[in-house]
């Protein structure tokens, strides 16, 4: 009994010490602290409010957490809302995306999309699939394109090498195409056998001399892969129009320098345009020469500032001939996103892709370059009622990157630039790419790219058509400042409506 109070005894004294040193320790701690801040110039808030002041940052910091998990209702968070990211996982994961009570989206905001649905729409056995576009028909090797949802471009270096290889896998599972970005060409882009865009960026990454240049030679052996179908060249992205791709330090490994043909553990920052092109008549030219050298379908980028531009483009063309034309034209809108870009570009340059989509559209059709120029539609489209949109916009086809980045486990933690993405998709850090296990992901990014598909069909057959690209403007009201709704077809009338387009 004595030696059981002895023991108790001496076990209180330890811990009436220990508690002594931590209070004692915490007291030295928040003297430092105060000392410091006290005379640090660099933060007043810190300077007038010693110790305390530390909270605010504190606070700031976690601020981002407790608003995306706590108090952020469900349509309320940006750039993407839960009830977005909730749809795209539920549909990589091949869970039902039926819901019950009742929707929670807001449809009398202004700019909603609004899909008209018929009196009698087809029934069962009237249903199809869209058919393969042929993309490049003048192309010596032309591409039968099978999806009208693809993958848009990630490069990488800015993106994950498990990342890259469950995208490439995915997307072959599904029958879409992968786009590389402006990164070049990884190994892990054709182990998948996904059909694959090349992307020819401003550095020209994976097809340049050393001088920056763009290398016939390289663009021959990049062709010659049987799975590299198009080439894309970019011109603008919709997060930084008007300024290249940035690439930090941190993400230049040996092997990405190699791939891109720069040098390692320096930030890579492209330039803010291809140095050649000075004109549309050179941006014919650099599209031309690609398309002999490499025999396969060429195309561009860009982000629609006036549609003016593209009709000075349009125009060039027509003075060319039009199989001078490239095979396609990819319009990023200005909310598109990345993995770093400046907050003023991000957030205020460039036209929305809800403007631009059916105002080029329009014009490439006035101009009768239809069954010439395919359009594809980027730019935050990542449910089906957004590619349902953008087709009955006059699309061909829509890509989106951030859609398959939350089918990869992307959980929007908003730190694409720092190199600690949780989740392994942004991240060269081992110990965070190992979360990412490519035997499931590109099993989900191929199930989020069916979804997309079957929910379009559904909705075309819903507003009486048999397939998504029989879609038109008229099929699609869209909500005005007053509540009422009009007809896309009548905000921004269509040729193929029987109206004449207006000049944008």
């Amino acid at each position: 009994m004595f030696s059981f109070m002895g023991a108790a005894g001496y076990a209180l004294q330890f811990l009436a010490l220990l508690f002594v040193t931590v209070i004692g320790f915490v007291v030295a701690l928040a003297l430092v602290l105060f000392v410091r801040d006290r005379w640090q110039t660099e933060d007043a808030v810190r300077r007038n409010y010693p110790v305390i002041g530390r909270f605010r940052a504190l606070f700031s910091t976690l601020g981002e957490f407790f608003r995306q998990y706590f108090f952020a209702m469900d349509r309320e968070e940006l750039p993407f809302n839960r009830a977005q990211r909730d749809w795209i996982k539920h549909s990589s994961e091949g869970k039902s995306n039926t819901v019950a009570f009742g929707s929670t989206r807001n449809i009398s905001e202004v700019g909603t999309p609004i899909f008209v649905n018929a009196a009698f729409p087809p029934v069962d056995d009237q249903f199809a699939s869209s058919e393969p576009m042929i993309i490049g028909q003048g192309a010596a090797t032309p591409f039968v394109a099978r999806s009208i949802f693809n993958l848009s471009g990630m490069s990488y270096g800015a993106i994950s090498k498990p990342a890259v290889l469950a995208l490439s896998k995915g997307a072959a599972k599904a029958g879409i195409w992968m786009n590389t970005g402006e990164g070049a060409l990884a190994p892990e882009h054709l182990a998948g056998g996904a059909d694959i865009v090349f992307q020819i960026g401003t550095a020209k990454y994976g097809v340049r001399t050393k001088d920056g240049k763009l290398s016939d030679d390289r663009l021959r052996a990049v062709a010659a892969h049987e799975t590299v179908r198009m080439f894309e060249i970019k011109l603008a992205q919709g997060a930084k129009p008007g300024k290249g791709g940035i690439l930090p330090a941190a993400k230049v490994n040996d092997e990405i320098a190699h791939i891109r043909g720069i040098e390692p553990h320096q930030d890579s920052i492209s330039p803010n345009r291809h140095e050649e092109v000075d004109d549309w008549y050179d941006l014919l030219d650099m599209i031309a020469h690609v398309r002999a050298v490499t025999g396969k379908p060429v195309g561009i980028k860009t982000v629609v500032g006036s549609p003016d531009a593209l009709e000075e483009f349009f125009v060039a063309i027509l003075e060319r001939g039009i199989d001078s034309a490239p095979d396609f034209i990819t319009l990023d809108g200005g909310e598109g996103g990345t993995g770093a870009s400046p907050m003023p570009l991000m957030d205020l340059v460039g036209m929305p892709i809800r403007e631009a989509l059916p105002l080029i559209s329009a014009l490439r059709d006035r101009m009768g370059l239809k069954e010439r120029i395919r359009l594809v539609a980027s730019g935050k489209l990542v449910n089906p009622g957004d590619v349902a949109w953008a087709l009955a916009a006059g699309a061909d086809f829509v890509t989106s990157a951030r859609g398959f980045m939350f089918s990869l486990g992307c959980i929007q933690s908003l730190k694409c630039n720092k190199n600690t993405c949780p989740t392994g998709i942004t991240t060269h850090d081992p110990r965070f790419q190992k979360g990412l296990v490519v035997e499931q992901k590109f099993e989900k990014v191929a199930a989020y790219a069916r979804s997309i598909v079957h929910e379009v069909e559904t909705i075309a057959h819903s507003v009486g058509v048999a397939e998504p690209r029989l879609m038109r403007r008229s099929h699609v009201r869209i909500v005005q400042p007053d509540g009422s709704s009009k007809r896309l077809s009548t905000i921004y009338p269509a040729r193929d409506e029987g109206q004449a387009a207006p000049h944008p």
